[in-house]
């Protein structure tokens, strides 16, 4: 594989939607080169640093590396890139104790990240209490329940909004570190009658693991663009989706992050002036974890349905609950409106293999509210339970496409389907996952991508 000349970013931030586990790629250079790299943005394996920008272990992908599955929900996937450097930066959320138990289970794993983790001393903590604070919101909200993840991600990103959060950096001062632990949790205490916090306890676990985290934590906003400057090829991953974002997803069904290209900036500490092709990752159908709105949904639980056929075929459970995710087909106005938020230069279409059987193939083409067509997506969640989705439907395939390689290794029906959702969408489908493991990939080459093209204009 060739490399571009210029060093760059890549920044990969989960899905755009809920239901589209839509990660995006963002590359940032320091400089213009006629030269661009052949291979595709979205490989770890291409790169120096990756990172993490926002969210916390709510986030959760698996990957699979020759027949053997790695799940991931703090960490980035590229420590599984021996040469690469991982940081967890200051706009993630960390449940420490989650944290060093998927080092535990990567090392076990047969995976050295010795060295290679860093943590941002400004990214806030997860505390066990902020768990359980999250389980007793979301009782209370009985049949109106958000559908979290409850692992604490919601209250540390109050405790950080209210400004009595602690950051990683804090456990360097245990007596500064004390002194903020003991104020947070009698504040909790207050807050939430009934709610037992072992202090004692908790505050001698982290006196045990402060020097462990002390040895990975740093400045990683220094450290990421002395990296940038020195050349290094940067991967930035991030979790979620834009429809989950606290401003524009589909509130308040959503995160408590930016999934978006903007935690890109404030999660990691890099000028936008840095970003240079930004790409998105979608699956060839939607899914969704937890409560919401889902226009284009299938009934998952009927035996025989199409909605069982892409949960089962595509291993449809989440990684952190392991919840049933809710499935349905492609959804164009959900993936125009996140388009238009993050500017994608080009896009990788995964898990395509996943509708081969199917014979026909839907694609959600519009919104239609009361006889008219949407051209905005709403921002009131009434409206969209009014929705009706216009669809198109496309002949389907029974081939087998695991083994192609090149875009006219498929079969002509999914070849029609990718360049009808290309169409719809205005952006370059570059990437098609094509199976299970994470090689089983089309790069359709340089040419379908905006970021080239207009580095060739220059």
């Amino acid at each position: 594989m060739s490399y571009a000349a210029n060093p760059d970013i890549v920044v990969g931030v989960v899905p755009l939607f809920p239901r589209h586990w839509l990660r995006f790629f963002v590359t940032l250079q320091p400089h213009i080169s006629s030269h661009q790299s052949s291979s595709s943005p979205i490989s770890s394996q291409e790169y120096d640093v990756c990172a993490r920008v926002a969210g916390g272990s709510n986030a959760g992908h698996t990957i699979v590396v020759d027949g053997k599955k790695y799940k991931f929900h703090l960490l980035p996937s590229g420590i599984l890139n021996q040469d690469a450097t991982c940081i967890v930066g200051n706009g993630v959320v960390v449940h420490l104790p989650s944290f060093l138990k998927e080092i535990d289970g990567l090392t076990k794993s047969g995976i050295n990240s010795e060295g290679r983790i860093l943590l941002s001393d400004r990214a806030h903590m997860v505390f066990d209490f902020h768990q359980m604070v999250d389980g007793l919101n979301e009782n209370k909200l009985g049949r109106n329940k958000i559908g979290t993840t409850k692992k604490g991600i919601g209250p540390a990103y109050a405790s950080k909004i209210s400004r009595n959060g602690i950051r990683i950096g804090d456990l360097k001062n245990m007596d500064f570190f004390e002194m903020r632990f003991r104020e947070l949790t009698s504040a909790h205490m207050r807050a939430f009658p009934g709610l037992e916090i072992d202090v004692e306890g908790q505050l001698e676990y982290y006196r045990s693991i402060a020097p462990q985290i002390a040895a990975m934590t740093t400045d990683t906003i220094e450290y990421t663009n002395e990296a940038y400057d020195t050349g290094k090829k940067i991967l930035i991953e991030g979790a979620n989706a834009t429809m989950l974002d606290i401003d524009f997803g589909t509130y308040p069904y959503v995160t408590s992050s930016n999934p978006s290209i903007g935690s890109v900036l404030t999660g990691l500490g890099v000028s936008p002036r840095k970003i240079h092709g930004i790409y998105g990752t979608t699956k060839a159908y939607c899914t969704r974890v937890g409560e919401g709105p889902f226009p284009t949904e299938l009934e998952r639980d009927v035996p025989g349905s199409i909605g069982e056929h892409l949960g089962v075929v595509g291993a449809e459970w989440g990684t952190t609950t392991g919840r049933s995710r809710r499935v349905g087909w492609l959804d164009i106005p959900q993936m125009k409106y996140s388009t238009l938020i993050n500017g994608f230069t080009s896009l990788n279409l995964t898990k395509l293999d996943v509708l081969t059987g199917l014979a026909e193939v839907k694609i959600g083409r519009a919104y239609k509210h009361e006889g008219k067509i949407l051209n905005t997506m709403p921002s009131c969640l009434k409206t969209m339970s009014e929705i009706e989705v216009i669809y198109e439907t496309t002949p389907g395939w029974s081939e087998d496409i695991s083994k192609a390689r090149n875009f006219e290794d498929l079969p002509v029906n999914a070849q029609r389907y990718v360049l009808r959702v290309q169409e719809l969408l205005g952006v370059p489908i570059r990437w098609i996952g094509c199976g299970a493991n994470r090689l089983d990939m089309i790069d359709r080459g340089e040419g379908w991508d905006l970021a080239s093209k207009e580095d060739g204009e220059q």
